[in-house]
């Protein structure tokens, strides 16, 4: 599987963006899908995954009620859609695959990874 993560870009806080990620391959249905962030000099967290039918959904504290990732089997497509976003929330935003359960916050455990896409937040 092939992933590539767009949508990314600068927005006051308060604000909202919606991330995309576009996967090649005909197994797309076969994996749980996350994404995790990376801000500068912090490790890679998990902000939320979903499952392979994408009827359910898992979210770190940190953005729970404010963020929303749903996917399309249809278009091979999984989406991230911020909202209230704070200055605390920029980072490079990753897309991943996993084969085993979509309810995985740990990165080591993804299988697949799409380059990332910077989302900045102004105060």
């Amino acid at each position: 599987v092939q992933l590539q993560a767009s949508g990314g870009g600068l927005v006051q806080a308060g604000g909202s963006l919606r991330l995309y990620c576009a996967a090649s391959g005909r197994t797309f249905s076969s994996y749980g899908m996350g994404w995790f962030r990376q801000a500068p000099g912090k490790e890679r967290e998990f902000v939320a995954s979903i499952s392979r039918s994408g009827g359910s959904t898992f979210y770190a504290d940190s953005v729970k009620g404010r963020f929303t990732i749903s996917r399309g089997n249809a278009k091979n497509t999984v989406h991230l859609q911020m909202n209230s976003l704070k200055p605390e929330d920029t980072a490079v935003y990753y897309c991943a695959a996993i084969r085993s359960s979509y309810y995985n916050s740990q990165p080591e455990l993804y299988d697949y990874w799409g380059q990332g896409t910077l989302v900045t937040v102004s105060s």
